[in-house]
């Protein structure tokens, strides 16, 4: 089994990226959290290296080696406990990991379905089956760095704090409205108003 691969950086698809190692190009499928963050390592030529979960694809009567990468051990390891849920193979699994690593695993211990929601390909009974067998395994990944910092969008403090203001104001500690506030702005990174704000919150709490 391949479990790492090195080479140069020969194309970047949306979903994969074809690595050049010493003349042999491989496609490797990388998940949209880890491209993110595989975008800062340079264009056409750079040298990457993934750490890889290598499976076989059966179809029809023949089985097809697929490679997904990473960048990183730990990255692999929370793709490898995601995809024990019922029902969430390993492509779809990629497809359905489009936050960072972090985020996704606060909310699986938070058991936010409304954030899980989100992610492309699980409703709610999937949501739920996730919550269900991941919930209090997944703390080691809530710690990995630059959580969130991809995922929240630029919105200006004293926005978020007239959001504050106004939930507070409507009888909710400060502690909860401030946590309401930040899922509302996972859910939506394109708010830009204290008004948007809480009608996110409020779509949020009908889920």
């Amino acid at each position: 089994m391949i479990s790492e691969i090195s080479g140069k950086l020969k194309q970047k698809k949306d979903t994969s990226v074809i690595l050049d190692v010493n003349g042999m190009c491989y496609e490797v499928m990388i998940p949209p959290a880890v491209m993110k963050n595989l975008d800062t390592a340079g264009g056409e030529g750079a040298a990457v290296s993934l750490k890889v979960y290598h499976y076989y694809q059966m179809d029809q009567s023949k089985a097809i080696p697929v490679l997904v990468g990473f960048l990183n051990d730990i990255e692999r390891d929370f793709f490898e406990q995601f995809i024990t849920v019922s029902g969430v193979g390993p492509k779809a699994a990629c497809r359905a990991l489009s936050l960072s690593f972090p985020v996704i695993a606060e909310a699986i211990d938070n058991g936010n379905m409304a954030l899980l929601k989100t992610l492309p390909g699980i409703g709610e009974q999937k949501a739920r089956e996730i919550v269900a067998k991941l919930q209090g395994k997944v703390g080691k990944f809530c710690l990995m760095k630059d959580r969130a910092s991809q995922e929240l969008p630029k919105i200006k403090e004293d926005i978020k704090e007239e959001a504050l203001n106004v939930l507070v104001q409507l009888q909710y500690k400060k502690g909860e409205a401030g946590d309401m506030i930040e899922k509302a702005i996972r859910r939506n990174p394109k708010v830009s108003s204290c008004e948007e704000i809480l009608n996110e919150v409020y779509k949020g709490s009908k889920r």
